[in-house]
């Protein structure tokens, strides 16, 4: 069965779908669109959510320039999401299927502040396009698959929009990108349901990065997960980071994980009962996951932020200084997983980092970020001393 170039809109994120394989053969790329157009449906609501919420003060108090900068291009991606979804619930239509409306989702512990929204926008946005590129070898129709294409590279669009907003990230900040499988997406995305939705697809268990300081290259990573339960001693587990372009990850042991020099942006990070790396492509890593047992947690190491993303968040003001309030993007991910728990941002770990190195509005106590670390690139992660931003432990930034 072909479809129309139009239910390529939904390939991107039919990674989420995760033990789908090609034995599925007619009605797979039609499981595929359905799950994408739930995803696309989440991302458009989040987007919505945020822009009925916030106003043009709330993004100058977060450090903008200008408010109408970040609204807009919000808008612009918001504007996006929906049309992917209109389109793919017509294709499906078109064919004589039902896309899957009964969905929920909910996005409170997300949307606290716009610090917290605007990095966990960039989290999904590049689950968007890790759904793009897991889902390739997924796809049977070769229309689809070049309609797909088309979709990735717009979200890879959004998503160095969303890393200049960020104001501490590099705009492309590698060379390659990193393919996520169905069960690793839906393992991020999942907490934001709100109540059932049966997709057919079961998600890893979530990866939470736990680290109460600075996260830069050289630091040791600690996690949390309902998988790191004992039944696996933990000195015979294994930390797997994947980086864009490489063919396998790296291994490290789970009591000794740290983030490897020359690193920025996204890693995607896991924990597998042996040491062997997982591979960076999905088709085998799908086929080969029995060791794995959590992630991935995503996160960005922001070593190389850029004059262009400074100059859009630098006019903060808090008692008469400049300052820029914005939170670790792998910390606003953690708000996934919170969202899952508890439905709200106030008791989980919570981080605050400042563009000149201060600490932001509503802070007392300075907190590095990428730049003002004696030249040093860190990342903050963890709870402000102050608790000023709460941040729960979701894993996929």
């Amino acid at each position: 069965m072909r479809y129309s170039t139009l239910f390529a809109l939904a390939a991107p994120l039919a990674v989420h779908a995760a033990p789908l394989s090609r034995r599925q053969d007619g009605n797979l790329d039609v499981t595929i669109l359905k799950f994408a157009d739930v995803l696309e449906q989440l991302e458009s609501k989040f987007y919505a959510d945020a822009l009925a919420k916030f106003q043009t003060s709330d993004f100058t108090n977060a450090g903008f320039a200008s408010s109408d900068v970040p609204i807009q291009q919000f808008q612009v991606i918001q504007s996006d999401e929906a049309t992917h979804s209109t389109v793919l619930q017509s294709g499906l239509a078109a064919v004589g299927e039902s896309p899957v409306t009964s969905c929920k989702f909910k996005f409170d512990s997300a949307l606290t502040d716009v610090a917290t929204m605007a990095a966990t926008a960039r989290v999904v946005e590049m689950v968007g396009v890790g759904a793009y590129l897991g889902a390739a070898p997924l796809v049977t129709d070769p229309v689809i698959l070049q309609a797909a294409g088309s979709i990735l590279t717009v979200e890879a669009r959004h998503s160095t929009v969303l890393n200049l907003l960020s104001g501490s990230g590099t705009s492309v900040p590698a060379p390659f990108d990193i393919a996520l499988a169905p069960s690793e997406v839906l393992s991020v995305a999942a907490p934001f349901f709100d109540g059932p939705c049966d997709l057919g697809v079961p998600a890893f268990p979530t990866l939470a990065i736990t680290n109460t300081d600075t996260v830069a290259p050289g630091t040791k990573l600690e996690f949390k997960s309902d998988a790191i339960n004992g039944t696996v001693p933990e000195d015979s587990l294994f930390c797997q980071m994947l980086l864009g372009g490489a063919a396998s990850s790296i291994p490290l042991p789970f009591t000794d994980c740290v983030v490897p020099p020359d690193v920025n942006g996204p890693v995607a990070v896991f924990v597998t009962a042996d040491g062997q790396p997982l591979v960076s492509n999905t088709k085998d890593r799908q086929t080969n996951n029995g060791k794995l047992l959590a992630g991935p947690a995503l996160a960005f190491i922001d070593t190389q932020p850029q004059l262009l993303g400074q100059m859009l968040r630098s006019s903060g003001t808090s008692g008469g200084s400049q300052t820029t309030q914005t939170i670790s993007p792998e910390q606003a991910s953690k708000v996934i997983e919170g969202a899952s728990a508890t439905g709200t941002a106030s008791d989980g770990a919570s981080s605050t980092t400042a563009s000149d190195g201060s600490a932001p509005t509503g802070s007392s106590t300075p907190v590095n970020n990428g730049v003002n670390n004696g030249g040093k690139p860190n990342l903050s992660t963890g709870p402000s001393q102050d608790g000023s931003i709460n941040v729960l432990g979701w894993t996929g930034l």
